[in-house]
């Protein structure tokens, strides 16, 4: 059965969207046929539109291995562009609803003309207990939150800040330039890590001030990404708990640039660009 499909952006991080509602198949094996880069589309993942019952739309998220994420901030944007501009859902009171394996999330879009070009997305309040990552917290001596904890892997000796913003993420801040780090080599040993029963998404940061950072980002089932909307959260929110960095930080990802902000009560906000590149039709 042939699919249709629009392949999407947000700052370097890709997705193919399809409105899946009232189809049955196996949407893991086609993330993984239609994201390969050479032999399908190429893509970071799927993003798949169903229908909601406590929200006005579903995101089901599905990462280029098969696997499916609980949720992606980038891929919550490039979603409602798809949904918003097809007209599949309409913000009510400036605002959409999308019902995700992570939780309910609101979305802001900025409109230009009848086409979205940008929104603004709640995240949540980013949490850092460490059975709501999840962290064998066996193995780590009880801490009630893992902060700057030494782990060994491919290696190496690297101090990680464990939270979630939807979907677990282990954060890495340090002065070695990110650049130089081998994170296409180190970064499959953190997501495998014995510590992280449903693996892990893995950031490396610099702290540049306290109102900007640079990240890089490797998904979990992914690999490296040019960007990663709950990987720049995560990585934001790390370096805020530290004390690093004010409530407005842009986070400079290989794609582009992403800010995050936070609310009195805790909640992480990102804000980026959504751009349409393509549709198509795949075969089988």
């Amino acid at each position: 059965m042939t699919v249709k499909f629009t392949k999407l952006h947000g700052a370097g991080n890709d997705y193919i969207a399809v409105d899946g509602r009232g189809i049955d198949r196996d949407w893991g094996t086609l993330s993984k046929e239609m994201s390969r880069i050479a032999f399908g589309v190429g893509s970071d993942g799927i993003v798949l539109v169903q229908n909601a019952e406590d929200a006005q739309i579903r995101m089901r998220v599905y990462n280029p291995d098969g696997s499916e994420a609980e949720m992606s901030g980038n891929g919550i944007r490039l979603f409602a562009k798809f949904v918003i501009d097809r007209k599949i859902a309409t913000p009510e009171a400036g605002a959409l609803t999308v019902q995700t394996e992570g939780g309910i999330r609101t979305v802001w879009p900025t409109m230009e003309g009848d086409k979205m070009v940008a929104a603004k997305v709640a995240m949540g309040v980013p949490t850092f207990v460490p059975s709501e990552i999840p962290v064998e917290t066996n193995m780590t001596g009880g801490l009630e939150i893992i902060k700057n904890y030494p782990i060994q892997a491919g290696g190496r000796q690297l101090d990680v800040t464990c939270l979630a913003v939807g979907n677990p993420h282990a954060v890495a801040i340090m002065d070695e330039p990110v650049e130089q780090f081998p994170l296409v080599d180190i970064g499959p040993h953190v997501e495998h890590h014995e510590l992280f029963p449903n693996r892990i998404n893995f950031e490396i940061v610099n702290v540049i001030d306290r109102s900007k950072i640079r990240a890089r980002i490797f998904e979990r089932g992914a690999g490296e990404t040019m960007s990663s909307g709950t990987g720049s959260t995560a990585s934001a929110s790390a370096a805020r708990a530290h004390g690093l960095v004010d409530d407005e930080v842009d986070v400079i990802v290989d794609g582009g640039v992403l800010r995050i902000s936070w609310n009195e009560a805790g909640e992480a906000f990102l804000e980026g660009p959504a751009v349409e590149v393509f549709t198509g039709v795949w075969p089988g």
